[in-house]
C-alpha cells in the first residue's frame, strides 16, 4: 500500500493529465458539436505545461492531436457539422492542432523558466546554510564534515534505490541541513554526548524540530527538506521513538536515518574509536525492520560494498 502511495505521489502530475484526457475523450462521445468541444482539450495541455514542463506539455498536445485525428478518420461525419466539406474540417483541425502545440510550448517554457529561478534561489539558500553548518562543525574535529558526508551517503543510497533526480536532490539538501538545529544546542553537550543527563538528552533530541523551524522561516524554498529533517530520528516501525510518535515517515527521512547512523558509527568520537564500514553495516542490519527501513538498508548494503571496494576502510576522521 505504501509503495502504491509513493508511486502515486511520484507520478501525480502525469496521472492527473492522463486522467483529464481520458475523461474528455469519454465526454466527447456524447457531444454533438465535436468541433466546439475540441477546445476543452487545451485544459490537459495547459495543466501538463504548468506541472510537467515543456517536454511533457508538447508530448501531451501531440498525443491529444493523434487521438483526435484517429477519431476523425474513424468517424469523420460526426465532425462535419455546418461545414462545406472535408477540406474545411481538416483546415479547422490543423489550426486547432497548431494552437494546441504552440500553447503547450509557451506554457511549458514559462514553467521551466520559473523552475530555473526557483532552483537558483533554492541553491542560494542551501549554499548560505551549508557554509554556516560547515563553520559550526569546524569548531569540533569529531563532527567536522559530518553533514557533507551524510548528504553524500544519502545521495548514493537514493541513486541505488532508483529515485528521481529531484528526490535525490531533496535527500542531499536534507543531509546537508539535518543537524542545522544544533546551532541552538551547546557545543559542550555535543562533545560530551556519551555522558549526557536526561535533561541534556532532551535538549539534544529537540534539534530536528529546531532545524525544521529554522528552515521553515525561508518559506517554500526548502519546504521539501523540512519533513525529512523533522523525522530523520524517528524509528521505521513507529514504535521505537522516545516520544512515541506514529507518523508517516518520509522516504527521505528513512534514507538520512541510515546515512546519519552509518557516519556516526565509522567516525571517531571523544568516547570511542570509529568502526570499519562492514562493522557499521552489521550494526545497521541488526535494526533493519525496526529502526531502519529494510528497503533502504538493502540499497545501503550495495553502497557500502562500493565504499569497501574503493578502499574506504579507515575512519573518515583519520583520513582528514
Amino acid at each position: 500500500m505504501k509503495t502504491l502511495k509513493e508511486l502515486m505521489q511520484r507520478y501525480f502530475e502525469t496521472i492527473l493529465v492522463s486522467t483529464i484526457v481520458l475523461i474528455l475523450l469519454f465526454i466527447d462521445i456524447f457531444i454533438v458539436n465535436k468541433m466546439a468541444f475540441l477546445y476543452f482539450y487545451f485544459l490537459p495541455v495547459l495543466v501538463a505545461g504548468y506541472y510537467i514542463g515543456k517536454r511533457g506539455a508538447v508530448l501531451t498536445s501531440t498525443m491529444t492531436i493523434a487521438l483526435v485525428a484517429l477519431r476523425v478518420l474513424i468517424s469523420p461525419g460526426t465532425f462535419i457539422i455546418n461545414m462545406q466539406g472535408t477540406f474545411d474540417l481538416y483546415f479547422q483541425l490543423v489550426i486547432w492542432g497548431g494552437f494546441l502545440v504552440l500553447s503547450s510550448y509557451v506554457v511549458g517554457r514559462l514553467y521551466e523558466e520559473k523552475e530555473d529561478q526557483y532552483q537558483n534561489l533554492r541553491q542560494s539558500y542551501v549554499g548560505v546554510i551549508e557554509i554556516l553548518v560547515k563553520y559550526i562543525e569546524s569548531v569540533d574535529k569529531y563532527t567536522k564534515g559530518h553533514s557533507v558526508r551524510v548528504a553524500d551517503i544519502g545521495m548514493d543510497i537514493s541513486i541505488a534505490m532508483g529515485l528521481s533526480r529531484e528526490e535525490c536532490e531533496n535527500v542531499r539538501v536534507a543531509g546537508l541541513l539535518h543537524d542545522v538545529g544544533k546551532i541552538e544546542v551547546s557545543m559542550d553537550l555535543i562533545k560530551k554526548a556519551a555522558t549526557l543527563t536526561k535533561d541534556e538528552k532532551d535538549a539534544m533530541s529537540k534539534h530536528p524540530e529546531k532545524g525544521a523551524k529554522i528552515l521553515s522561516k525561508v518559506g517554500n524554498v526548502l519546504s521539501e527538506a523540512v519533513p525529512i529533517i523533522l523525522a530523520h530520528h524517528e524509528y521505521f516501525d513507529k514504535q521505537g521513538s522516545e516520544k512515541g510518535k506514529k507518523v508517516d515517515m518520509p522516504l527521505g527521512a528513512r534514507i538520512i536515518a541510515v546515512a546519519d547512523t552509518y557516519d556516526a558509527i565509522i567516525t571517531d568520537r571523544p568516547y570511542r574509536k570509529g568502526k570499519l564500514p562492514w562493522q557499521a553495516l552489521e550494526e545497521i542490519e541488526k535494526f533493519s525492520g525496526t529502526q531502519f527501513d529494510p528497503e533502504v538498508v538493502d540499497a545501503f548494503r550495495h553502497v557500502v560494498k562500493n565504499y569497501m571496494e574503493g578502499d574506504h576502510v579507515e575512519s573518515l576522521v583519520t583520513q582528514q
